[in-house]
Formats: C-alpha cells, sequence, structure tokens
C-alpha cells in the first residue's frame, strides 16, 4: 500500500519541530532524519499505555491506535523507493516474551537475540548498522548494557546522482561568515528557472533551490534572510512542500535582489540565448549524534523514560521504560550527487570583450553562508533527512569525487 498524506505529513512535521527545537548538541551544523525516528515512535505507541501512549500518539501526529499500521505502511513505501534502503531492527533477551501481536506487526527478519555477552551483542548490533547503511554508519548509536532488555533501531541510507552535475571549483566567499576560507565550490548552469523560488514566511523571505537526483531523490537547498535560526529556515522548507506558503518561482521572479542569495540580472550576449540559472554553492559533509532523550518531548518520551516502572504492556508483560534513544545521522554532498544514511536505535532496560548585440536574463542563485537542506523523495515529498550547513568542506588540490 502506498504511503497516505496523512502519514507523510506527520512525518514532516516532525522534521520540523525537531529542527526548531533547541539543541546545544545541534549548535553548529547538523543533519538528521525524522523519517528514521518516526515509525519506532509508531510501534512504541502501539504497545504503550497511560500518559506513555498519550505523548508517544501526540508526538508522531496520529491515534496510537492505528500507529503501528502506518509505520509498516512507512516501511513498505521507503522500501520501495529506488535509491533508499530502508531497515528495521529489534533485538531482545531470550527470556523476554513479546505480545503476539505486537511482534506479529514487525518485518518478519527483523527479530534478533540478545545473549547477554555485551562485547557479542555490540559487535551484532554494528554490524547491522554497517550493512544496513552501506558502511557509512559503523556503529549502533545505543551500545547493550546488562540491564538491557530489548533494543529497537531502524537504518535509512540513500543515494543519488544529479541529473545534471556541478562543477568544483576553489570558492572564496566575499563576505559572510565564510569570507576567509577557501572552500569546495559548486557551479553549473541550466536553463531551467523553475529549479528556484522564493517564499515568503512570517520570519522572512527563503530561498528554495531543487537539486534532482536521477531516481528521485532530491535536495533542496534552503537560504533565509541574514538573522533567520535553523528552525525557522527548515519549517519554511517543509511549509513550501505542503504548500502552505506562497512562492514565487525563478519565471516570475522581477530583475534586482530578489531574495536571500539571489540576483536577476540583464546581461548582453553575442548571440540571441535562452534565460538561464545560474547556481553555486558549497559542498559539505556533515556526522552528527543525536540524544533523542535530550529532546524528549519533541519525540512524547517524557513518561516512556521514565524507568521507575514499566509503560508498554502492549510490548511484553514484563515492564520495560526507554533506557536510551540516540541517532546517527551522516550526509555528503557533491559535485555528482548526494549520499545520506541514519540509524535510530532505542535501549529498554529493565522497568574577453566581444560584440554584445543581444540581451538575455540570468538568474543567479548563491549560497555561501550558512543555509539548510532537506533531502526528499521527489513523488512523496517524504523528507527523509533534514540538515544545517555550517561548516563546508574546504578545498585540497588534490580533492577527488567521491
Amino acid at each position: 500500500m502506498p504511503v497516505t498524506n496523512a502519514t507523510i505529513r506527520a512525518v514532516n512535521e516532525l522534521t520540523a519541530r525537531w529542527a526548531q527545537a533547541p539543541d546545544p548538541a545541534a549548535a553548529d551544523g547538523t543533519v538528521f532524519s525524522a523519517a528514521g525516528v518516526w515509525p519506532l515512535l509508531a510501534f512504541l505507541a502501539d504497545g504503550a499505555d497511560g500518559p506513555a501512549r498519550t505523548e508517544l500518539a501526540d508526538a508522531i501526529g496520529r491515534p496510537a491506535g492505528g500507529a503501528a499500521g502506518a509505520a509498516r505502511e512507512l516501511l513498505g513505501a521507503m522500501s520501495a523507493m529506488r535509491g533508499l534502503d530502508s531497515a528495521l531492527g529489534l533485538w531482545t533477551k531470550r527470556t523476554l516474551q513479546l505480545r503476539e501481536r505486537w511482534e506479529a506487526g514487525l518485518p518478519a527478519e527483523a527479530h534478533g537475540v540478545l545473549t547477554g555477552d555485551r562485547a557479542a551483542d555490540r559487535a551484532a548490533l554494528d554490524a547491522w548498522a554497517a550493512k544496513r547503511t552501506g558502511g557509512l554508519i559503523g556503529e549502533m548509536p545505543v551500545a547493550p548494557e546488562a540491564d538491557t532488555e530489548m533494543v529497537l533501531a531502524s537504518a535509512l541510507a540513500m543515494r543519488t546522482n544529479w541529473l545534471r552535475r556541478f562543477r568544483d571549483f576553489p570558492m572564496t566567499p566575499e563576505t559572510g561568515p565564510w569570507n576567509d576560507r577557501v572552500l569546495i565550490g559548486l557551479h553549473r548552469q541550466s536553463e531551467l528557472l523553475d529549479r528556484v523560488g522564493v517564499a515568503d514566511t512570517p520570519e522572512g523571505h527563503v530561498t528554495e533551490l531543487r537539486v534532482l537526483g536521477d531516481n528521485a531523490i532530491d535536495v533542496h537547498l534552503l537560504l533565509g534572510e541574514e538573522g533567520m535560526t535553523r528552525g525557522q529556515v527548515l519549517r519554511a522548507g517543509v511549509d513550501v512542500l505542503a504548500r502552505r506558503l506562497p512562492v514565487m518561482s525563478g519565471p516570475q521572479l522581477p530583475y534586482g535582489e530578489v531574495g536571500p542569495g539571489l540576483r536577476v540580472v540583464r546581461k548582453r550576449s553575442e548571440r540571441p540565448l535562452p534565460p538561464t540559472l545560474d547556481v553555486t554553492t558549497a559542498a559539505f559533509d556533515l556526522r552528527a549524534h543525536h540524544d533523542l532523550l535530550a529532546l524528549h518531548r519533541v519525540f512524547g518520551l517524557t513518561t516512556a523514560s521514565d524507568v521507575g516502572r514499566g509503560h508498554f504492556p502492549g510490548i511484553s508483560g514484563f515492564p520495560l521504560a526507554v533506557g536510551s534513544a540516540r541517532q546517527s545521522t551522516t550526509a555528503q554532498f557533491g559535485e555528482v550527487g548526494f549520499r545520506a544514511a541514519a540509524v535510530t536505535a532505542f535501549g529498554f532496560p529493565a522497568g574577453g570583450v566581444p560584440h554584445l548585440r543581444w540581451v538575455t536574463t540570468s538568474i543567479r542563485a548563491t549560497f555561501d553562508r550558512p543555509f539548510g537542506f532537506l533531502a526528499l523523495h521527489r513523488h512523496t515529498r517524504l523528507v527523509l533527512a533534514a540538515g544545517w550547513v555550517t561548516d563546508p568542506e574546504p578545498y585540497r588540490e588534490d580533492e577527488e569525487n567521491y
């Protein structure tokens, strides 16, 4: 069954709330995947009771009673997306008896065993993370402890090549926080003016550039007005996807400074030329680690992380609580394409000067200061990863494409 619009909206809304939440660990550049967290929260909501069930349902934006079905729907849709590999894993101690109804809702191949040998269990979990992400993430973000009864995890790995590749060059921004650095700049030119647009938000204007991949996984670059926060810019990107914000597309833009990093100019040429879109941005390679319990209100884990009692009678008759919840993520944006991965895990303890006759139009989009991005599936508009770039890749003479 294809993923429903209600589920897509719920996942994307979690993306926006996560981006807006104060997170000291993400003060600089970061990357995160709400699509990696959401199905885990949904399965937990299905098995929870009391306040934990209510909080988890609020976090996923869906009723707890139908949460497991929505999680299966999402996982099934992601597994069918070209360029995206996804998996769900569950490991339990042999002595932990799961409710048959809850376990039956998980993929049949998902269930493994925690032996109690912490080194062996850690090695097995790390191997699963590495295999499921094609080596992009080599370790499970949570480590099994002596009292760990269960680990529930998800993995996502995405890869796409650009339909139109960039050319790399040494970029030296003239202003802003990167003006004293030499970066890997990326440039390309096309006649597709509708790939860029300007969104009007209550906090300011945001320039959106869509970079299309060859397998329907695209990356939208987002540059806000100076002073706009990461949360405001990424929230704007999600609202644009949901068509909640007005956007003026490239062909409609007037001449002049029309948006953040965006100019529309007339230029002379020696022959008639169509209008062009000139894009300059910076390559980036991000890695981040997130403690989801530090943002427990965002993920509905306030009550569920109270280890004084069990909160998941629908999962097991043995009392379980969320003892740890973490995500490791990575994202690389370069000349030929984009790749990213996320592993999310929950641990559950007990309890020249030619003659220019013609005039043409050029739209120049420049991303030369901190900007956001959304990696998404083009047809469903499901956001798979999001991030904020503050430390782009430095230029080296011996730089090679990945």
